[in-house]
């Protein structure tokens, strides 16, 4: 049976190969190839050559995408930071932001994300795996194949548990590739009667246990700030899930600094938000293994300054950018749009704003992926424009005329 499929020609290819994970980057380091194919074999790139080239060298393989005109092809996108499982609504809390009250009042009111935990724990599973299959094949629509899934809308052994087999169930039912977080560790439940420092050890004794036990998650985070968990209780929480030998990773720096250099400290693969990371804050991240992750979701929802990813990245940091999607503080779930505002706000190159969204995000969840590479599974997204440029020109409304994803091509 034949499983090849030629797609293109591509009147341009970035594979973002060979490109620094640390520090600036020029768009002249970008390597743009002209007339290309890639050839796709039981869902794995086979070969990346000229078009003409692969189509009489493969007579047999399946052609796609050749009646187009102006087709350029990137890796397919990658958003490393979301909260897409969840149940009910938080539009009362939009409400409350646009009218003048704070994240943290309207949480401190009995809003905020303990709102999203009573309806997530209503919801059965059936509800919380269609909501996330609708939106996972929302990002697919818009180039992205590969999604971070946080829990932490649990917040107790059983509903934590369900969040991640609901996470696991979906990842079963879409093509794109969900990757599981556990934030039990989002905030301290008003049920839970003890201190903050002893929930993180029920956490610990209760409910990772059994994720580990059940194969559920292999990354864990948690929210460092005022409300959530303190800077030295994270650091014990962080070290000994780490020493589990789970991938770390942190909210940090939303609403005051200092959780950055805790992050770094421990060995995070990654130290998320950084709306408020100080001079200081940026200079941990040079050359560091953790990622410094953007989330400009989170800015334009909560309507507060961006990410100063133009600092981190000329400190030597390596920046991924992502959604933060989730129904309190990031509704929208655009990676495009969002990232091509950040990029304007904060005057970063096309290259580092693909970078943040590719290879660099591949990092931050410590995957490969994020490049165009031969023998690497087939995922890339096609836009139909001259320029890809283009894609961040337009800011999001330059949608993708295809994902492909291993061996299934979605043409939109």
């Amino acid at each position: 049976m034949n499983s090849k499929t030629l797609y293109g020609p591509f009147t341009q290819l970035l594979t973002m190969e060979g490109l620094p994970l640390h520090g600036p980057l020029k768009d002249e380091e970008l390597q743009v190839q002209r007339n290309q194919g890639v050839l796709v074999n039981a869902g794995v790139i086979s070969e990346v050559d000229m078009y003409d080239t692969l189509a009489q060298k493969y007579p047999e393989a399946k052609r796609n995408l050749y009646d187009h005109k102006n087709l350029i092809a990137l890796p397919a996108f990658i958003d490393c930071h979301t909260h897409i499982c969840w149940g009910g609504s938080r539009i009362n809390d939009y409400a409350l932001r646009v009218a003048g009250k704070s994240y943290l009042e309207i949480a401190a009111a009995g809003g905020g994300i303990m709102d999203t935990v009573t309806a997530t724990r209503s919801a059965s599973e059936e509800e919380l795996i269609k909501g996330i299959l609708k939106r996972a094949n929302q990002h697919i629509s818009q180039g992205i194949a590969t999604i971070e899934v946080k829990s932490g809308y649990g917040l107790s052994l059983n509903d934590e548990l369900k969040m991640l087999e609901c996470i696991k169930e979906a990842n079963e039912q879409t093509e794109a590739e969900l990757i599981p977080t556990f934030l039990g560790a989002h905030i301290k439940p008003k049920e839970f009667d003890g201190s903050h420092k002893e929930y993180l050890d029920f956490l610990l004794r209760e409910v990772v246990p059994e994720i580990k036990e059940k194969g559920l998650a292999k990354r864990a985070d948690i929210f460092v700030e005022e409300g959530a968990f303190g800077t030295e209780e994270s650091r014990e929480y962080a070290e000994k899930l780490i020493e589990l030998g789970f991938d770390m990773t942190m909210h940090v720096d939303q609403f005051h600094p200092g959780g950055s250099k805790i992050a770094n400290e421990t060995g995070c693969v990654s130290a998320d938000h950084l709306e408020f990371t100080d001079d200081k804050g940026v200079e941990v991240f040079n050359n560091s293994k953790t990622v410094a992750v953007a989330l400009p979701g989170a800015s334009l929802g909560l309507g507060m300054k961006f990410t100063p990813a133009r600092k981190l990245l000329d400190g030597g940091a390596s920046l991924a950018i992502a959604t933060d999607w989730n129904p309190g503080s990031a509704p929208m779930g655009d990676l495009i749009t969002q990232a091509s505002v950040l990029g304007a706000s904060e005057k970063l190159t096309i290259a580092e704003t693909l970078a943040a969204i590719t290879f660099r995000a591949a990092f931050a969840l410590r995957i490969e992926g994020g490049v165009i590479k031969e023998n690497n599974p087939a995922a890339f997204t096609v836009f139909e424009t001259q320029d890809f440029r283009d894609i961040f020109y337009q800011q999001g409304q330059l949608k993708p005329a295809a994902t492909i994803i291993k061996e299934k091509c979605f043409e939109f």
